[in-house]
């Protein structure tokens, strides 16, 4: 007996019957991320509650915020320095830099963290598609 022809949808379908675990083993660099983003979020937490960030000027959550903006950053970068983690940036720079503004916006003030925030958005935009591969 010959097998029919198997056309593109249904091998497509086979690879994503994986689910989740199949997708954090493909993708190591997010599954590190949420990790590292969740243990910040309980340390942060924690701290706070201990009352460690009372003479730093910084709320707890804007610290908590700035934190997790330099994790997906980071997360980030490592993906533009290993070329087998590589992949399209630009949702993680958004995610970063929102981050970031969120929690730099308490401290340095929404007036101005809202239009660099901004700034910051449409120049990592500009930045990824100029350097797309062709």
């Amino acid at each position: 007996m010959s097998e029919r022809p198997r056309d593109e949808k249904e091998e497509k379908e086979e690879k994503d019957q994986g689910g989740w675990d199949e997708k954090w083993r493909r993708d190591p660099v997010d599954a590190a991320m949420w990790a590292i983003l969740l243990i910040w979020a309980g340390v942060v937490l924690l701290a706070g509650n201990l009352d460690l960030f009372v003479d730093t000027g910084f709320p707890t959550w804007s610290i908590g915020f700035i934190g997790a903006g330099l994790i997906v950053l980071l997360a980030a970068a490592f993906r533009l320095v290993v070329p087998a983690y590589r992949r399209p940036l630009t949702s993680n720079l958004v995610f970063g830099v929102i981050l970031i503004g969120i929690g730099l916006g308490e401290v340095v003030g929404w007036v101005v963290i809202g239009p660099l925030v901004l700034i910051a958005l449409g120049l990592g935009i500009l930045a990824s598609g100029l350097l797309r591969r062709r």
